[in-house]
This record gives C-alpha cells, structure tokens and sequence, in this order.
C-alpha cells in the first residue's frame, strides 16, 4: 500500500511539475507575440466591418462615427445585391474563370514540378525554376504596363509587326472574345512558378530508393511516375486543391481591372466579384460592397468545409481538419 500510494505522489508531484510556467514558454510565447498582435489588428478587428454590411453607411465626420450613426437597414442591401442583374454575370464569370485556375493551376505546375525533377543537371534545373518563378513576384501594375507596350492600337508591339506585314491594326481591348483564354494564360504565367516550386519540393523529399527499385525491376520513366511519384504527392495536391476550392468566390483584382484597364467593352468577360466590390466603394454605395465581400467570404468558407469534407470521406489522412 505504501509503494502505491509513494508512486501516486510521484506521478501528481510530476503533472505539477508539468504545469509550472517554465523559461521556454516565456520565450515562446514572446516569439509568437508580434504575430498574435499583427493578427489581432489586421485580421480579427476588421471583422468588425462585417457590420457595414446591415447598414446604409454614410460618411458623416470619422469614421467611427460615421459607422454608429448609419442608419440599420436590415437585410436591404442584399436584396438590391440580388436584384440587379450584373450579380449572375458577376457569380458566374468568377466561377468559370476560377474552376478554370484550379485545374489547370494544378494540372500545369505538377507537370513542370515532375519535368524538373527529371533533369540530371541540378544548375540547369535551377535556372528553369527560377525562370518559372519570377513571374510571381511582378506586380500586377508592372505586367500591366507591359501588356500595354505588346497590345496597344498606337505603339503596341503586336499591332506594329502587322502593319509591318501590311495587315490592319486591331484593337486589342475592344475584342472580348480574345480575354478569357488570354486572362487564363496571365494567370499561369504569373503563378505556375509558385505551384511548380511546392510540388517539387515534395518531389525531392521522396525517397530515391524507390526509383532505383523501381529501375532494377525495369520500371520506365512513365511508370515511375505513375506509379511512385503521383502517389506521393497525392497529399499535397489534395491540399492545393481544398486551399484553392476556398477561395473560389475571389478573383485576382489585378488580373481582371488592372490588365483590361477597366475597358467598358470587355465588361462581360472581367466583370468578377472583387471588380464589383472596388467599383462599389468607388460610387461610394459602400453597404452594398460590404454586402458583396460579406457573401463571398461566407460562400468561401463553405466551399472550404465541402471540400474537406468530401476529401475526408475518401482519404482521411488527405483532408485539412
């Protein structure tokens, strides 16, 4: 009995012992604090905002103000939301355009992840990720710019080499047939090189000896990787894809306002929802844009649970939460 009852006191001295507030947790927790802070003002207090969304937010002195006296309007700005015809337009140029980004956001960079990790030259793998990457960095305003210097009526590269060839010049930015593919190819231009960067380095962390077992028993290129490699990053594509699927209801608003320059004739096919919400706050109709961003992030966040929870169904191990 007294051996038992000495082992009981050891275990409670030791959970006490656990409890205690040590030197690391001290440290850890001031590590974390400037993040936990740059959340709290950036992330959370926002949300606060969500509110504007249920009012008819008129600017009347500060904002702080301007926000307790606006009159609550209910439910009304999103009924006017529904009842103007763009929304249709709005909703389904964002989802045809960004259900085209995921697969092919996924599709592409795999297969350039997959065709680097092939080359037997390290340098010249790395001057094609890099290659591939720099994109990625260039805002949007930049690679506007150069889309004008190639697209424009008067000193457009495209247009001079065809009056060159003695054909008619064309107008680029009246030609609405012409950007939905052009749009998808900026978008991989500008972001395969990210992708492409993730699946690789789940390339390297397979293990070589399944190669080399697969290579004795007379595997070729095409079946190692069928068989090994697209196995092994099941879980990382599957994570790609929920993280994308989130974000359905957004749109890159560089790629559609900035890289059309805002063309009234291009208005059935760059009109997305992130467009609306900027054109919104522009005539100054600010509760209808809050309205707009309010659904898209509700919209967004059971998009992202739906995923997961169908990924988790298949392939536990797979899904996010």
């Amino acid at each position: 009995m007294k051996g038992g009852c000495s082992m009981a006191e050891e275990m409670k001295k030791v959970k006490r012992k656990k409890r205690r507030w040590s030197k690391d947790d001290t440290e850890l927790t001031l590590l974390a604090l400037p993040t936990t802070i740059w959340y709290f003002l950036f992330c959370f207090m926002p949300m606060f905002g969500i509110v504007i969304a249920f009012k008819k937010f008129k600017i009347n002195g500060g904002f702080l103000k301007s926000f307790l006296t606006s009159e609550w309007v209910g439910l009304d700005n999103f009924k006017f939301l529904f009842s103007t015809g763009d929304i249709w337009l709005i909703i389904k140029n964002t989802l045809a355009y960004n259900i085209v980004f995921i697969v092919l956001g996924i599709i592409v960079p795999v297969a350039a992840a997959i065709a680097i990790g092939q080359l037997h030259s390290k340098r010249l793998a790395k001057v094609y990720q890099t290659a591939m990457f720099m994109p990625y960095f260039l805002s949007w305003v930049v690679v506007t710019a150069l889309v004008w210097a190639f697209l424009s009526f008067d000193k457009g590269l495209v247009n001079n080499m065809l009056d060159s060839l003695g054909m008619e010049r064309q107008q680029w930015y009246m030609k609405p047939q012409m950007w939905p593919p052009f749009l998808v190819f900026m978008n991989l231009w500008k972001g395969v090189g990210y992708g492409m960067v993730v699946y690789l380095a789940s390339i390297t962390g397979i293990d070589k000896s399944y190669y080399e077992a697969a290579g004795i028993d007379g595997a070729t290129i095409w079946q190692q990787i069928r068989y090994i490699t697209l196995p092994l990053m099941k879980t990382v594509i599957i994570l790609m894809f929920i993280m994308n699927v989130g974000r359905i209801f957004y749109s890159d608003f560089g790629l559609f306002y900035q890289v059309p320059r805002d063309s009234n004739s291009l208005y059935d096919v760059v009109y997305t929802l992130d467009v609306y919400v900027y054109k919104q706050l522009k005539t100054s109709t600010t509760g209808m844009s809050a309205a707009a961003a309010f659904i898209q992030s509700v919209a967004g966040c059971i998009t992202i649970l739906t995923a997961n929870a169908v990924v988790r169904k298949f392939d536990k191990e797979s899904a996010m939460i």
